[in-house]
C-alpha cells in the first residue's frame, strides 16, 4: 500500500495557481505517446520542437568552454558583457538596428520566460493585455500570474492574419497596458511587413500601450525574404521590446538561451525582476551563444534552405490529395484548415487513430484557431510526404 503522512499538513494553492490555464498540447503528448507506447509507427508534426541537431561548431564551443574555471563560479547576475555585445552585432548586421548592450539587452533563460516574465513587471490586477488569437498560450499564462485580463485579438485570413486595431473596443484600449505580437507567426505561418508594425509603433504610442514582439522564428523566412523586426520601424523602441531566442535560428531550444531587446525601462525592470530569481546562465553556454552569433551564419541559411524544401514537400502532396491550404510565408510551421464535419480536435483525434500522424489542433492555440490545425515541417522530407500520403487514404478531401 501507498504510503499515507496523516500528520502531513493539507497543501492549499495560492489563487494565481487555479487561475493558470490548462496545457492543452501536454494532453497532446500523452495521446501520442500512448499511441507509440502500443507500438505503432506515429509520424509527429504537433510539437514545435527542432529535430535537428545544434551546429558542431557551437557544441565543440560549449565544450570547451566547460573547462573554463571562471564559469564554474556564479555568473554576473545579468549575464556576461561579450554575450550582449554578440546580439548586439547580429542585429545590427541583420536588421540595421543598434542595441546598447548595457541598457537595451537582458539575457532570458529561453523566451518563454521573458514572456511570462512582463505581464508580472507591467500589468496589475485588472488591468488588460491584447493578445493574439490564435497565439502562443503562454502569453495567457504571464497575464494569469499578473491577475490581469485578456482581451483577443482575431487573426483571420481575409486580414492575413494581422489584428485589426481598429476592431478593438474603446473601453478595452483605456485599459490595456501591454500587447504581445508574434511575426512569423505561431501558428498561422504568416509574417508582418513594415507597413504593419509602423502603424503598431503609432498605434501603441496613441493608447500608451507597450508592445512585446514575439520574433521567435525571425531567422525563418521563405522565397528570398527575411521577416522584418519590429525594432527596425522607428520609434520601435519608444514603446516596446522584441524577444528573440536561439532555439529556432541555431537548433538550441534545449539551451535555453534568449534576450529581450529594446526599451530602457522594460529591460530595466526585466533585469531588475531577474536578480530576484535567477544567476543568469551558465558561463560556456553563454560563450558557446556568443558563438552561434558571432560564428559563420552558413548554419542559419542552410537551416532556412532544409525547412523551405520541407514545405515544398508538404505542399506537393497536400495538392495531390485535394488539400487546400495557404503557402507558409515564415516559421516551420503550417496551418491547415479542417475538412467538414470535424472540429479541430476530432480531426486530430482521428488522423492519430486512423493514420498515425500527429497535428495540433487549432483550438488550443485560441477560439480563432477553430477550424485549422498546426503542422510542424520537423520531420524529413520522406516523413512529411509519407503522412499525407496516410491522411489521403482516409479519402478525407
Amino acid at each position: 500500500m501507498p504510503y499515507v503522512n496523516e500528520a502531513a499538513i493539507p497543501i492549499t494553492p495560492a489563487d494565481r495557481m487555479s487561475d493558470l490555464p490548462t496545457q492543452f498540447f501536454a494532453k497532446l503528448v500523452q495521446k501520442c505517446n500512448a499511441r507509440i507506447a502500443e507500438g505503432h509507427d506515429v509520424i509527429n508534426l504537433g510539437q514545435g520542437n527542432p529535430d535537428l541537431p545544434t551546429p558542431s561548431h557551437i557544441v565543440t564551443s560549449m565544450q570547451q568552454a566547460t573547462a573554463n574555471p571562471q564559469y564554474h563560479k556564479y555568473s554576473p547576475f545579468t549575464g556576461y558583457r561579450f554575450l550582449k555585445e554578440a546580439i548586439a552585432k547580429r542585429y545590427l548586421e541583420d536588421y540595421q538596428v543598434e542595441l546598447d548592450p548595457d541598457t537595451e539587452v537582458a539575457i532570458l533563460f529561453g523566451g518563454k520566460t521573458g514572456l511570462v516574465e512582463l505581464s508580472q513587471i507591467l500589468l496589475n490586477p485588472g488591468d488588460i493585455c491584447l493578445v493574439p488569437d490564435p497565439g502562443y498560450p503562454d502569453y495567457w499564462s504571464g497575464v494569469a500570474l499578473a491577475g490581469a485580463k485578456l482581451v483577443m485579438m482575431p487573426l483571420v485570413e481575409a486580414h492575413q492574419y494581422l489584428p485589426q486595431y481598429d476592431a478593438i473596443a474603446a473601453q478595452d484600449l483605456q485599459q490595456a497596458k501591454l500587447m504581445f505580437l508574434n511575426y512569423p507567426n505561431n501558428p498561422t505561418a504568416a509574417t508582418a511587413d513594415a507597413a504593419f508594425y509602423e502603424q503598431t509603433v503609432q498605434f501603441a504610442k496613441e493608447h500608451h500601450i507597450v508592445v512585446a514582439s514575439d520574433f521567435a522564428y525571425g531567422a525563418i523566412g521563405f522565397d528570398g525574404k527575411r521577416p522584418v523586426s519590429f525594432l527596425q520601424t522607428p520609434g520601435a523602441k519608444e514603446v516596446g521590446v522584441e524577444f528573440y531566442t536561439l532555439s529556432k535560428t541555431y537548433n538550441m531550444a534545449g539551451w535555453r538561451v534568449a534576450f529581450a531587446l529594446g526599451n530602457k525601462e522594460i529591460i530595466r525592470n526585466i533585469n531588475l525582476m531577474q536578480d530576484h530569481m535567477y544567476v543568469s546562465l551558465f558561463g560556456a553556454i553563454q560563450e558557446a551563444a556568443a558563438e552561434a552569433l558571432t560564428g559563420p551564419q552558413d548554419c542559419v541559411h542552410s537551416l532556412c534552405e532544409t525547412y523551405e524544401k520541407r514545405r515544398n514537400a508538404l505542399f506537393a502532396a497536400l495538392e495531390q490529395i485535394g488539400w487546400q491550404a495557404k503557402l507558409p510565408a515564415g516559421s516551420f510551421f503550417a496551418w491547415l484548415p479542417v475538412p467538414e464535419p470535424y472540429s479541430s480536435e476530432t480531426f486530430a483525434d482521428l488522423l492519430l487513430e486512423k493514420a498515425n500522424v500527429v497535428v495540433a489542433p487549432g483550438i488550443g492555440f485560441g477560439t480563432h484557431g477553430e477550424g485549422y490545425v498546426r503542422v510542424g515541417l520537423l520531420a524529413e522530407e520522406d516523413r512529411l510526404v509519407e503522412a499525407v500520403e496516410r491522411i489521403g487514404a482516409l479519402n478525407l478531401f
